[in-house]
């Protein structure tokens, strides 16, 4: 990530047009955003898509960044937007093909492979697994709660959201995985070792 007064000046380039000022911020950035991104998008196959339509709304929206805020808050919000406007028009062609077809297969759109090779350590990718399948809304607050560690305040600034839905939607989260008696053992153990109880 680039020093605060770093990134100021670049995204000030950035917006002039200055190409080296892009190549220096998506160095910084490139691995956080794609990482993110992979996190939230509903297939894995689609990140890379997903990931271009970040940095285009990053440049159409760079004017509205008001550098007086965490730049880092504001590109989580961007993020989330853009992740969950791809998931909304994946489900609606999900939806038109259901209704005319009869490719039953495209069920698994909504599943992603726990083979991630970002999350390296095998608890979090069991946790991933699970948590790839709850609803959008739902994954957005765990992710930021427990992969970013955002406060349940910063998740409702990001999210736009009260900070009473944040933690509404982090209740329905987590009784939505502790159905399953072995996703519970499985939750149970990732907290602890990061010190957390659910």
């Amino acid at each position: 990530m680039l020093q605060e007064q770093e990134l100021q000046n670049c995204l000030y380039q950035m917006e002039q047009g200055d190409r080296e000022a892009f190549h220096n911020f998506y160095t910084a950035y490139k691995d956080y955003i794609y990482r993110t991104v992979l996190l939230l998008v509903n297939r894995s196959e689609d990140t890379a898509d997903v990931v271009s339509e970040v940095y285009m709304a990053l440049f159409r929206s760079l004017h509205n960044y008001d550098s007086g805020k965490p730049f880092q808050k504001w590109l989580n919000g961007l993020i989330v937007a853009q992740t969950s406007n791809w998931n909304r028009k994946l489900w609606r062609r999900f939806r038109l093909n259901l209704r005319t077809s009869a490719y039953q297969e495209k069920e698994q759109m909504t599943h992603t492979s726990a083979d991630t090779p970002v999350i390296r350590q095998e608890s979090e990718r069991e946790l991933l697994n699970l948590v790839q399948q709850l609803p959008s809304k739902l994954r957005s607050v765990i992710i930021m709660r427990y992969y970013q560690e955002y406060s349940f305040q910063e998740v409702a600034d990001v999210l736009d959201i009260p900070l009473g839905t944040a933690k509404s939607r982090h209740h329905q989260a987590i009784a939505k995985l502790r159905k399953d008696p072995d996703k519970l053992k499985q939750l149970t153990r990732y907290y602890t070792e990061r010190g957390e109880s659910l």
